[in-house]
This record gives structure tokens, C-alpha cells and sequence, in this order.
């Protein structure tokens, strides 16, 4: 049974720092990280779900279907779950385009709702900060839902309450572009509303009320601090790096990630390879995906004949013109940076995995035991992983819903 906290003796800690890092040394830290609660934060895995010929119940491989999530590969990992994803791309900010995106993100939560129906024994939703253990201790993973793009909701924030009912326990306002919220980080025609709209400000409010954490990652810098000015409740950037290692719009300076910590938050370090450091332009990669993409559409409505086209034709490109990967090393100078400037009760992991995360010799949740074992050889505690890994997430949940709660007693009087 997987606990929350683990002993860690300080000799065990000296020898992990060692650069001789003996097999011992290896199969002990992956014992303690055995023993942890182990969750990310951005699992896009959902998007697969709707695929044919994708079992989350089997083992798949990166290099066979570009997958990083599934089943076999959490055991291996010791990955217990996490918050699971409804993403919906940016669309046109019109009705039509919001119907079609809402249609869209009730699809991914069904989804979602059908993967643990169909494997009772395996998964088990959770909306409750206490569900992760008692999920764990029962064997199952653990099944928190996320929306990362806030845009199917259109203007109708009572769609929210809907989402809520389903499961969602944390929202993101913008992705990579505008929307009826707010400012994106990466919009190439720039802030709209330098931050939140009236909108974006109203759900905030609503989200607040239902006890909803509110995720800053792809919002602007206007934006994530107008949501910590005004949420009642601590902000989650779920996903994103920090500027101080590599300055991309993705990711934040240390005068916002300290604003971020001193009202409560939490930053999710993300493996997302060009957000970690600068890679060489490939432009024939780039022309030869676009053309895939524009021949094939949507992956969630292909036939099994078509998927296994796209992939025979996307390996086609990889041998091509191979895509150039961050290291974990690279990753590992954003988490150690974070970490030196909010703590590790302000830090976690959300590596966006199967949305474009993974650096070399970390392509899949298979590998997160090295993560766990370089904090050890860092020097961070037995409390400190416990935190990292589960616990400030679900202290952020427990204080959304507190203030919900808080929120329908102030109604009832």
C-alpha cells in the first residue's frame, strides 16, 4: 500500500548524490518512490481514448504510436494518476464555434467517464481531495478531471456547473490563443484584454464558488496575475517552466512565480522540449507535418485504417527529419531552479504528457523514477517528494473546496 510520506536516512541521501549511483542505490529510490502518491497534474491521454485501435489497459510503446500513458506503463512508473484532461483547441470565438467545441469537450469527459466504467478494478474517479488515497489504498488509479482551454463554455458559464457534475476539479482559462476570457501567452496578435476579460473575471468567480482550481498554464503574465488578484483560492499553473532557465512565453519569471507562492499556488514543471530550451529549426519537419495534418484531419474521427496510415506516415517524417529533444537534464535545471525559488511545497510535476511532453531518456511515464531519485541525490526530504508528487495539489483542491463550502453556508444564513 503506497503512503504519503516515506524514511529516508540521511546516509541513504549522501549515496544518491554520489556519481557513483551503484544498482542498489537505483532499486532503492525506486522503492521509496513505490511508496509515494504519485499524480500528475496534465495527463492529455484522454485525446487517445477516442481512438481506435488505443487500450489504455495495454502496453504500448513511444516509438510504436507516439503514445506515453497507459496501464503497464503507470505501473512501471509508479504513476497513481492524476488530472486528466478535457483539451479542446482554439477555435473561432462565435457560436458556432463554441457549440462545436463544447460538443467536443463533453466527448473527452465522456470518455473519460467510459475508460473507468469499463475498468472498475483499474480506475476510480475522484472529486474529493481524501478519494487519492483511498483510490491507492484500494489499488486503483486515480482519476481527477481537468479542462485545459476553457473556451467550449462558451458565454454560458452555467455549463460549468454541468462540467462540475462530471467531474472537473480545475480549469484553465485560455490555450494558445485569445479567447472570450482572456489573454493567451502565445497569441501571435498579442493580448486582446491585457489579461482577463469581464468574462474571465466572472469565471473565476463561478469557479471559485464551485470549489474549482483555477490553472494559469498559457495564460499571459496579465492574465495569471489577474487571477491570483482575484481568486479567493490558490492558482495552479499545472504545466508550465520557468523563464529564468530558458525565457519563453510559456513560461514565468521569478517575480510572478514568487507572487504565485506568496498567495498559496503551485507551479507543475512541464517536459514539453521547446519550452525547456532553444532547439534547432527544423523547416522541412515543419512543412512535412503541416502537410500530414492538413491531409488528415482529426485523429478522433478516423477509421482504424486511417489512424494506422497516419502513424505509418508520421514514422515516415520521424526518420526523415527527427525531432530534436530537450534532455532531462534540461528539464531537470527548470524543476531545480523552481524549486530554489518557491519551495517544495510550491512545486509538482505536469509533464503534459501525450500533449507533446518527454525529453531524452524520459519519453514516458515509465521513466518518472528518475525524477524521484535525482530530488534524493539533490537532497530533498521524505516530506518534500510526499509534497511534489500529491500533496499540494490536493491541499489546493481542499482549499477550493473549503471555500465553496464556505461560500453555500454564507447563502443558507
Amino acid at each position: 500500500m503506497k503512503k504519503f510520506a516515506i524514511s529516508v536516512c540521511a546516509g541513504a541521501v549522501a549515496a544518491l548524490s554520489s556519481p557513483a549511483f551503484s544498482a542498489i542505490d537505483q532499486r532503492t529510490s525506486h522503492a521509496m518512490h513505490e511508496e509515494l502518491i504519485v499524480m500528475d497534474t496534465h495527463l492529455d491521454t484522454p485525446a487517445l481514448l477516442v481512438q481506435p485501435g488505443f487500450d489504455i489497459m495495454h502496453e504500448h510503446t513511444y516509438d510504436s504510436d507516439f503514445s506515453q500513458v497507459d496501464v503497464p506503463r503507470m505501473n512501471e512508473g509508479g504513476l497513481d494518476g492524476g488530472f486528466w484532461v478535457i483539451y479542446t483547441p482554439q477555435g473561432p470565438v462565435t457560436e458556432d464555434g463554441f457549440k462545436s467545441a463544447r460538443d467536443t469537450a463533453l466527448l473527452r469527459a465522456m470518455a473519460i467517464h467510459n475508460m473507468v466504467a469499463a475498468n472498475p478494478d483499474t480506475f476510480a474517479l475522484a472529486t474529493e481531495p481524501d478519494d487519492a488515497e483511498k483510490i491507492v489504498a484500494d489499488g486503483k488509479k486515480i482519476v481527477y478531471v481537468s479542462m485545459e482551454n476553457a473556451y467550449p463554455l462558451g458565454e454560458d458559464l452555467s455549463l460549468l456547473d454541468t462540467f462540475y457534475k462530471m467531474g472537473l476539479r480545475m480549469v484553465g482559462p485560455v490555450h494558445f490563443k485569445n479567447n472570450q476570457f482572456g489573454d493567451s501567452s502565445t497569441d501571435p496578435d498579442g493580448p486582446q484584454f491585457d489579461g482577463l476579460s469581464p468574462l474571465g473575471e466572472a469565471l473565476v468567480k463561478k469557479a471559485n464558488e464551485l470549489g474549482i482550481i483555477l490553472d494559469g498554464s498559457h495564460s499571459s503574465d496579465a492574465l495569471l496575475e489577474d487571477m491570483i488578484e482575484l481568486s479567493k483560492t490558490p492558482v495552479i499553473l499545472s504545466h508550465s517552466g520557468t523563464k529564468a532557465v530558458y525565457d519563453h512565453p510559456r513560461n514565468v519569471d521569478d517575480a510572478l512565480l514568487k507572487k504565485l507562492v506568496a498567495s498559496g499556488g503551485v507551479i507543475h514543471v512541464n517536459a514539453y522540449s521547446s519550452y525547456l530550451t532553444e532547439l534547432p529549426s527544423d523547416p522541412e519537419r515543419r512543412k512535412a507535418f503541416g502537410v500530414l495534418m492538413k491531409q488528415m484531419g482529426s485523429l478522433s474521427d478516423m477509421t482504424p485504417e486511417q489512424i494506422a496510415a497516419f502513424k505509418a506516415q508520421r514514422k515516415q517524417i520521424e526518420m526523415e527529419h527527427p525531432a530534436v529533444k530537450a534532455t532531462f537534464e534540461d528539464y531537470m535545471a527548470h524543476f531545480l531552479h523552481i524549486l530554489k525559488v518557491a519551495g517544495p511545497k510550491h512545486t509538482g510535476v505536469g509533464a503534459d504528457w501525450d500533449g507533446g511532453g518527454g525529453v531524452e531518456t524520459m519519453m514516458d511515464v515509465a521513466a518518472l523514477p528518475k525524477i524521484t531519485a535525482r530530488l534524493l541525490a539533490e537532497g530533498y526530504s521524505k516530506e518534500d517528494l510526499a509534497d511534489i508528487w500529491g500533496n499540494n495539489v490536493l491541499r489546493l483542491l481542499q482549499q477550493a473546496q473549503d471555500y465553496a463550502n464556505s461560500v453555500k453556508e454564507t447563502a443558507k444564513e
